[in-house]
């Protein structure tokens, strides 16, 4: 297969606001061992881009400074030592960066073959959220069948993905949202209880959903602010599970008693610094537990626009906005 010397892709010359992004043309990137590279179909649109265009998530040292963290496409050309993968795969992959070109590395260990009945476009929008739930949601936290959740930002990419997920594997989910339009998109993805947090104590409606025992997980996005009211939303046993800082990174006047009264378990993690055995950990197991799922039907992203690669500029304004429900996906020729 013949490559271009030249490709597009998202320049980002300074830190700012969304229209700092240019699209510019450059050289190919190179593809390292244990690599693929990847004609880029679509890409995926999230928070941690946003992060990253405004000067709060730096790429790892040895990643594409790049923005884009999730792609599909056709594999092009592979790096030594890759075997399980071959020329012509459609794929879509976990980047650790670069995904917004029309060429992208990834590591072969964070891809994985689109699922059946999938194109380009639906398959751009499982990578990053579906790694990020799986880890911090079941891995880290545990959720398991018969159990009760709280998911904060439920029309987001990460909420829509983790209402149904939970759903899936039998737990019960409460979900906090900030329209009723979108407290009714919740509800109809599967959460038992959508909570409007403009007009509803969400701690109050968790404690009378569940006749004052509380959730046993909550995977939060929000941070700070809502530290506090996560740890009375929590039954004995249970875990709050961070995974983004939106209402504030340092929380102050903080009570942990809860936390050891209830035997209460805090983490949280991003999925940019984990090591590639980590990513591949986690890519297998959706390959066995949630690509089976997505080819039945059962689960699928909610999708909410999709723009081409040079509205990218656009993409962002909407992302910063919240006027959407489930994922944005740009699309390249």
């Amino acid at each position: 297969m013949t490559l271009p010397a030249t490709m597009r892709y998202v320049d980002l010359p300074s830190f700012g606001a969304p229209d700092v992004m240019t699209i510019k043309s450059g050289p190919l990137p190179a593809v390292r061992p244990g690599e693929v590279l990847v004609r880029v179909e679509a890409a995926g649109v999230n928070r941690p881009d946003v992060a990253q265009r405004q000067g709060h998530y730096p790429p790892p040292k040895d990643a594409s400074p790049v923005l884009g963290l999730e792609i599909s496409g056709e594999v092009v050309a592979l790096g030594e030592g890759v075997v399980d993968l071959v020329l012509g795969d459609k794929v879509c992959a976990l980047a650790n960066g670069g995904g917004y070109a029309e060429y992208c590395a990834v590591p072969a260990s964070q891809a994985l073959a689109i699922p059946r009945g999938y194109d380009s476009v639906k398959s751009a929008a499982l990578p990053e959220t579906f790694f990020t739930v799986w880890a911090n949601l079941f891995q880290m936290a545990g959720l398991t069948e018969g159990e009760t959740v709280l998911i904060h930002g439920g029309t987001s990419g990460i909420g829509t993905t983790a209402i149904q997920l939970a759903r899936a594997f039998g737990a019960e989910v409460l979900t906090t949202a900030g329209t009723a339009e979108k407290c009714a998109a919740c509800v109809d993805l599967g959460a038992a209880r959508a909570i409007n947090y403009r007009e509803e104590d969400f701690v109050a409606v968790v404690k009378e959903h569940t006749q004052g025992q509380g959730v046993d997980v909550v995977l939060d996005m929000v941070g700070a602010s809502y530290f506090q009211k996560n740890l009375a939303c929590l039954a004995k046993d249970g875990c709050l599970s961070i995974i983004a800082f939106l209402g504030g990174a340092q929380a102050e006047k903080v009570d942990l008693t809860p936390i050891m009264v209830k035997r209460l378990t805090v983490t949280g993690s991003t999925m940019r610094p984990r090591t590639a055995e980590e990513k591949r950990a986690i890519r297998d197991d959706l390959k066995a537990q949630v690509w089976p799922l997505l080819e039945a039907g059962q689960v699928a992203p909610v999708i909410h626009t999709v723009l081409p690669f040079d509205r990218v500029v656009e993409a962002h304004r909407l992302m910063e906005s919240s006027d959407h429900i489930g994922k944005i996906v740009l699309t390249l020729d």
